[in-house]
């Protein structure tokens, strides 16, 4: 390389003499700093940067015409780091790698977030749990990820969300000292939960627990019985909506020069000698039959966030001598939603149960409750629910409420797999929720396990990992980087109510657009100042606005109805209808954006509907042999044949996020 013209600016700050930082202070805005060239030699800045003129939501946008660009560059160009997976691992890792500077793409077979990341408990936590299995470690890093995400990194998307532990009566003469016991010993776990958090400082995010007779507690929960307590201990945690925290982590990364992809499915890598050199993918939009539907992707690396298809990898390297190295459980769990009038209270619950334990969870205008924890080895991509889970489910929470629920509370039912490292344990819930990374060939990554809380600690491991090889690359900065939306939500939120005002709509409106989008909320709120029948309700789901499907099409990167009413919504499972009553109004708006004809608009419609009345076929199927059975039954809309079979995650080798 030639010497710089600026010799000063090209020195590193740690070897500039005083007088030359002095000289560098000095200069106009602009000037300071290496020249573009040896910048980017010394930091590691091969991507992409975003043109100044055009703003951090308009490059951020994944619509029609944008995922036509990153296709084309997908096929033209090298990448320093390709990730495969649109989890909340994928988007993470996309999103550390693009902000230290690097050339990034991420491909994903489905939809972001169409696996486990948009399934979980919405919970932002550290697994109060893990305490009493001593993994005072991931206690520790997941808290503190809690605490980043509710101030510093998605405000608008993490909240705290207070819940209770009921504490167990007893019975007999031993009754008094008993309760007394109990209280002791599960408020030192909360304590020590706060203690991991941090009591004191205002990054924690969260308030500090407190302790409830059992009057106080049934004032917070009247549906609690009476019989079933002797009192409670209140703390908080964080609330997210998973799918959403997916899609802004993916949109902040595009914001950055990243090419994401969806609907693009890897089928196989490519490799000089014993060096992984890039993917082969398929795009899944494609015409049938398309020639240039198949095609190379060139990366220095690749990272597979592929979650419970991780063991799958070695298949795909079709190489014997390669070790398999990471091994991964499919953890099944299952939730139920019920309106919110089906129980009374303020808070959410934390029951221990047989095999794991049970949240009770406030969910806007519903209650969440789950999860199971049982193994999975069937179809992975689209794990089912039985009737056997939901009577589980049921029985478990009518054991400390006053009116029992039936299936007839039940509005939705959604299930999902974890993907624990495997180890010893006979129980999944038993099995450690740490992560690892592994390298089982030169050019290729997998990073595996953990919990969706601390997928930024994952995403930077892996991150790191890579820059390893690829030399040059600044540390991670994603613990200082807001995501899509965060900035300025504050003062959005505080001003609410003259927002409302400005725009001619109910206050309660644009509190609901703030918690998804944040800053995002005026981009919406213009599209309805142009076209006010997007200010309309959703046929069958009101709490939505018509706007917010228009804009998942437009902005949010979303190819088809379910990508809409399952993940950019969550009318799914919101609505006892499962969304049958919004896909007609659905499918028209997102026509309207991506060009849909009369007969793609049918298409779509009807894909959906096989969809819902599969899974409510599932659910009354008495085991999980019988559910998938069902499940599996209704075509997937981007057409995956090889889901059909048991081992669908690698037939045909085929790797979702």
């Amino acid at each position: 390389m030639r010497p710089c013209q600026d010799a000063i600016s090209c020195l590193p700050r740690n070897r500039r003499s005083p007088a030359e930082k002095w000289l560098v202070s000095r200069r106009a805005p602009g000037e300071a700093g290496a020249c573009r060239r040896h910048r980017s030699h010394r930091y590691g800045y091969r991507g992409r940067v975003r043109d100044p003129s055009v703003s951090r939501n308009t490059a951020s946008r994944l619509s029609p015409s944008r995922r036509t660009a990153d296709l084309r560059r997908l096929r033209g160009e090298r990448f320093d780091v390709l990730v495969i997976g649109g989890g909340v691992t994928g988007a993470g890792a996309a999103l550390d790698a693009a902000s230290r500077g690097l050339k990034v793409a991420l491909v994903e077979a489905r939809d972001y977030a169409s696996g486990t990341s948009s399934r979980s408990s919405k919970l932002i936590h550290g697994g109060l749990r893990y305490l009493e299995q001593l993994e005072f470690g991931l206690v520790h890093e997941a808290l503190t990820e809690r605490g980043l995400l509710a101030t510093r990194l998605a405000p608008h998307l993490v909240r705290p969300v207070p819940i209770l532990v009921p504490l167990p009566p007893g019975a007999g003469p031993t009754a008094l000292p008993g309760r007394a016991w109990r209280r002791s010993y599960y408020g030192a776990g909360v304590a020590a939960y706060d203690a991991f958090a941090g009591v004191f400082g205002g990054g924690r995010g969260m308030p500090l627990h407190r302790h409830l007779s059992r009057e106080g507690a049934r004032r917070m929960f009247p549906s609690l019985r009476a019989d079933a307590i002797a009192g409670a201990i209140r703390y908080y945690d964080g609330q997210v909506d998973d799918a959403r925290l997916v899609v802004t982590l993916a949109r902040t990364a595009a914001s950055l020069g990243a090419a994401m992809v969806t609907s693009a499915r890897v089928v196989g890598l490519t490799r000089q000698a014993r060096e992984v050199t890039g993917v082969r993918v398929r795009d899944m939009e494609a015409p049938p039959g398309a020639p240039d539907a198949e095609f190379e992707v060139r990366a220095r690396t690749v990272i597979a966030a592929t979650g419970v298809w991780s063991d799958d990898m070695a298949e795909l390297l079709g190489d014997v001598g390669v070790r398999r190295g990471l091994r991964v459980r499919a953890s099944k769990g299952v939730h139920v939603v019920v309106p919110r009038s089906a129980i009374t209270g303020e808070a959410g619950l934390i029951l221990r149960t047989p095999s794991s334990v049970l949240f009770v969870i406030p969910w806007g205008g519903h209650w969440i409750i789950g999860t199971t924890d049982t193994d999975w080895r069937l179809d992975r991509a689209h794990p089912a629910a039985s009737a056997r889970d939901i009577d589980y489910l049921l029985d478990q929470v009518n054991t400390v409420l006053d009116r029992p629920l039936s299936t007839d509370d039940i509005e939705g039912v959604y299930a999902g797999l974890r993907p624990l490292l495997s180890g010893e344990a006979d129980s999944t819930s038993k099995l450690s929720r740490e992560h690892a990374v592994y390298e089982p060939m030169l050019g290729l990554l997998l990073v595996a396990g953990g919990k969706y809380t601390t997928y930024r600690v994952m995403a930077a491991d892996v991150v790191d990992r890579a820059a390893r090889r690829l030399g040059g690359v600044r540390p991670s900065r994603t613990g200082d980087l807001p995501l899509l939306g965060a900035d300025g939500y504050g003062a959005l939120w505080r001003d609410r109510a003259d927002l409302a005002r400005r725009h001619g709509i109910q206050a309660g409106v644009v509190e609901h657009l703030l918690e998804r989008y944040g800053n995002l909320t005026t981009s919406l709120l213009g599209m309805v100042d142009a076209d006010p029948l997007l200010g309309s309700p959703l046929a069958g789901a009101p709490e939505y606005l018509a706007a917010e499907v228009a804009y998942a099409a437009r902005a949010e990167g979303a190819l088809h109805l379910d990508d809409v009413l399952t993940r950019r919504t969550r009318i799914s499972f919101e609505t006892p209808h499962r969304g049958v009553e919004s896909a007609g109004q659905a499918a028209e708006i997102m026509g309207r954006v991506l060009g849909w004809d009369a007969r793609v608009r049918a298409r779509e419609v009807e894909h959906y509907l096989a969809r819902v009345e599969a899974e409510r076929q599932s659910q009354r199927m008495p085991d999980d042999a019988t559910a998938d059975a069902a499940r599996v039954g209704a075509p997937d809309v981007r057409g995956f044949a090889a889901d059909r079979s048991a081992d669908a995650g690698m037939g045909g080798v085929e790797l979702p996020g």
